[in-house]
């Protein structure tokens, strides 16, 4: 972040370098909060938003809270990222994982699992990439209300939407039910360990008492940076920054998979930091190798490029509830990895290529075997958006060139 912003912060007075407020810095509250309710629709009270160490850290506070109340499992979303069971699963809490189809949770394995407590991502679902309609959003604030439980929306890409306006966030749609956690992971660096999180009246209190008996609160220095960051625009400026960035990349990717991979179907390509890649089958299985054929994964990683296969989302389950024609492993579609004779599932991600390993594979030109060695090309106009293997995202400044 900007050199003055920093010295400002350096020149706080000397009281505010006490034991800090466990919410968060004051103006950062404020700052962060007016944000928030300008760019994502939430209902957003300084009092009531508390400065974490990222979404991880606002998981398990509230699996803690929860947990203290009573609820002993939490619902997570099939498929869907195996970190927040574990993280709820530090707290004391089980994971039910609970199906989702093409327009976000089904509400029938939700009423039949038994929970109170659900995490989800409905702007731009992890991994599917789908957005979840207005009549599922809708479905589980009625199924929240019904069952006097709560939400957790971790909105960890809802800035990055590329074709269209963003989503609005599910928790301005009933503030008293959804706690809402967003982080700068994606457009600063997930290294500087700050995030924030919008918590329902009921819970504040209870939620505010287990970050003061956790850590005391994040450092006053680091929240004042982002504050007058936030404050005098920089942060929107890098946001519009790192969106031209992800979205050239993500252009690049997919002109790279039309080229070398031919007849790749993609999806979640709206919004977000990764798409969902279905190879035909022909370029290889995911799992060994058949007749020569090179596995597109592991020929992209040989060029430097992430990848996953799709299907491993969730697979850690405890528990898993299913409904006909629900996303999973067992329904060869976007998110699971297809069945007997069905196309490769990847999740490709794009965010954290650096540049100049993906020039290197890119380089390297493919062997007749080896189909997908190149599989990710960046044009020469995107590098000015440098991209450190530490870091999620652009740099705020752009580097010097070399003379």
């Amino acid at each position: 972040m900007g050199g003055g912003a920093a010295v400002r912060a350096h020149a706080a007075p000397h009281p505010a370098l006490g034991y800090p407020d466990p919410r968060g810095l004051p103006e950062l509250r404020g700052a962060l909060a007016a944000m928030l309710a300008r760019r994502r629709g939430v209902v957003a009270d300084p009092e009531r938003l508390v400065v974490c160490s990222g979404v991880a850290q606002a998981s398990t506070l509230l699996g803690f809270v929860l947990r203290a109340r009573g609820l002993r499992q939490v619902g997570i979303e099939d498929p869907g990222s195996p970190e927040h069971g574990r993280l709820f699963a530090s707290t004391g809490m089980e994971t039910v994982w609970l199906p989702l189809d093409e327009e976000g949770l089904c509400p029938g394995p939700l009423a039949d699992s038994g929970v109170r407590a659900v995490v989800v991502t409905p702007s731009h679902q992890f991994p599917s990439g789908i957005s979840w309609s207005a009549e599922r959003r809708a479905a589980l604030l009625d199924w929240a209300r019904a069952v006097d439980g709560y939400v957790l929306e971790d909105d960890y890409d809802g800035d990055f939407r590329y074709d269209r306006a963003p989503v609005g966030a599910l928790q301005g749609l009933d503030p008293e039910r959804v706690a809402y956690a967003g982080s700068v992971s994606k457009s600063l660096a997930p290294g500087m360990r700050l995030g924030w999180m919008l918590v329902p009246e009921a819970l504040l209190d209870e939620v505010v008492e287990r970050k003061r008996t956790m850590d005391l609160g994040n450092p006053v220095l680091d929240q004042a940076v982002l504050a007058e960051f936030v404050t005098r625009g920089g942060y929107d400026r890098q946001l519009r920054r790192c969106q031209r960035a992800y979205r050239e990349r993500r252009d690049a990717l997919l002109a790279a998979l039309a080229e070398h991979l031919p007849g790749t179907g993609v999806s979640g390509i709206a919004a977000g930091l990764h798409v969902i890649a279905r190879v035909p089958a022909r370029f290889g299985p995911q799992s060994g190798s058949s007749g020569g054929r090179r596995r597109p994964g592991r020929a992209a990683a040989a060029g430097g490029v992430r990848h996953r296969p799709a299907g491993r989302r969730g697979r850690a389950a405890r528990h898993r509830v299913r409904a006909p024609g629900a996303f999973g492993r067992r329904h060869g579609d976007p998110a699971g990895g297809g069945g007997v004779g069905a196309r490769v599932t990847v999740h490709a991600g794009f965010a954290r290529a650096p540049h100049p390993v993906v020039r290197h594979g890119t380089a390297r030109r493919p062997r007749p075997e080896r189909p997908t060695r190149r599989l990710l090309h960046v044009p020469s106009r995107t590098r000015r958006f440098p991209s450190p293997p530490a870091a999620a995202c652009c740099a705020v400044r752009s580097p010097r060139r070399r003379r």
